[in-house]
């Protein structure tokens, strides 16, 4: 396995900072990724970070709430708010 290493980049007059190619090879960093920025002192962190697309997740939802109605017949609006919460929990377990 290569060893990491650094490189040297330049910020330009409008703020941009150029990643080396070797390294977005490497993380899978393509146009419109989206980085998480975190300045500590003089220390810059770029993270990559994956942002949910919100149409997809509701349809996921949706589609377990429907699946317990049709198990279940109708639910209470306790029971649908408590499907979106377990439902939210199970999202957040797998971000860690």
């Amino acid at each position: 396995m290569a060893k990491d290493r650094a490189d040297i980049t330049v910020v330009s007059s409008k703020g941009q900072v150029v990643i080396p190619q070797e390294i977005r090879k490497k993380l899978g960093i393509v146009p419109k990724t989206k980085l998480l920025v975190y300045g500590y002192k003089d220390v810059v962190i770029l993270k990559k970070i994956e942002i949910p697309n919100t149409e997809k997740e509701l349809r996921k939802m949706y589609r377990r709430i429907n699946r317990r109605i049709a198990r279940y017949s109708e639910l209470t609006q306790e029971e649908i708010e408590e499907e979106i919460q377990k439902y939210r929990r199970a999202k957040a377990s797998q971000v860690f």
